[in-house]
């Protein structure tokens, strides 16, 4: 993750993402637009060799949909996180 975006992605900022996976042959992509409620890393339950604390860690980012949906999305390099909404330092 960008470290510069990284520091955008705080509580009440609005921003779209755009995520790919790959499905055989095919790419599925799937764009969400929301708030943000919080960005961090996380641990995975899975063991993955020499990380720290022999976990893989994830970018986890929550947003609240326009609906009221609380979405947690794992932001890997194929993700892209648009902030469309910043909030202003105070």
């Amino acid at each position: 993750m960008n470290h510069d975006l990284a520091k955008r992605l705080v509580p009440g900022a609005t921003v779209e993402v755009v995520q790919q996976i790959l499905h055989g042959d095919d790419v599925w992509t799937t764009s969400v637009r929301g708030t943000v409620l919080a960005y961090e890393q996380q641990p995975t339950g899975a063991w993955f060799a020499h990380a720290r604390d022999d976990k893989l860690w994830l970018d986890r980012l929550v947003i609240c949909k326009d609906d009221g949906e609380i979405s947690v999305l794992n932001l890997d390099q194929y993700a892209v996180v648009r902030v469309t909404d910043p909030v202003s330092p105070s």
